[in-house]
Parts: structure tokens; sequence; C-alpha cells
């Protein structure tokens, strides 16, 4: 919107007045928001929006219990050092599984269930000062899964 009134202000100083003398018209620029904090991360020398964990979890227990999943997602956001905004979970009728995310002020947590086959895939993106890693150990209480299967992709690299 900034840039807007600016382009908006500048086209009105370029337009030509009918006048004797030409006079400079002061052109209005608003505050911009350079001293506000992006939320990207520098680490060695690399700057980034942030980590992006994607965790399947494989001979889990427990994947079809709505509030196991909702509490594990509480728990994760917690030691993670994130800002729980929304939990939104839908339970799938006849043993099927849940699928859900956790909005976070620094991004999300999403999940998606299949019971029968014992496996979970969440994915957990944090910008800023959170701890994405943290969550690891929660999944790893909450469900007791056999096996797990951890990737990480920076995001927003610059």
């Amino acid at each position: 919107m900034a840039r807007l009134n600016l382009v908006a202000a500048n086209k009105e100083a370029r337009t030509p007045r009918v006048r004797a003398t030409a006079r400079p018209v002061p052109v209005v620029v608003p505050p911009s928001n350079d001293d506000q904090k992006d939320h990207f991360i520098t680490k060695n020398g690399l700057s980034y929006a942030g980590s992006h964990l994607i965790i399947d979890l494989w001979e889990a227990k427990g994947l079809d219990e709505r509030d196991r999943i909702e509490a594990a997602l509480i728990d994760a956001v917690t030691a993670a050092g994130a800002t729980l905004l929304h939990i939104h979970l839908h339970k799938f009728e006849d043993g099927g599984g849940i699928s859900g995310v956790a909005v976070l002020a620094e991004s999300h947590i999403s999940v998606h269930t299949w019971p029968e086959k014992g496996y979970a895939a969440f994915d957990v993106f944090m910008c800023g000062d959170a701890q994405p890693r943290k969550a690891l150990d929660v999944f790893k209480k909450a469900f007791t899964p056999g096996r797990i299967v951890v990737g990480e992709h920076k995001r927003g690299v610059l």
C-alpha cells in the first residue's frame, strides 16, 4: 500500500502545472517498515526465511486419536519456542486418519496420518528464533515410531 501511495504522489509531482513560475512540489514519502524485524535467519553466513522439516514417522501409534495429535502439536509448538495462532484438525470416517494444521506466527506445522499403515507425515516450517528440530522429540514421545525419516530444506535463501 505504501508503494501505491508513493507512486500516486510521484505522479502528481510530475503532472505539469500551469504557472508562471515552476516550483518544486514536495513528495510525501510514507514511513517505511524497514526498522521492523523480518524474521529472516542468518546462520553461518547464510540468510534465509526459515527451516522446513519434512518428517515421516513409521510404525507409529495413536495416529487416529485426535486428542493425542492435538496435544502433540501444542507441545511441539511450545518446545520449538513458536507462537500458536490456531489449530484445525479433521478426522476421516471409518478408521481413516487425521489431517490438520497448526498455524503459527512463525509459519505452520501440518500433519497427515494413515493409521492403517502406521505412517504420519509432518511438515514443520518455522522462521525467526523458533527451533523446529525441537518438535522431533515431541513427536517421538507422542507416537513412539519404530522409524523416523527427516529431511530439511532452507526456505527463502538470499
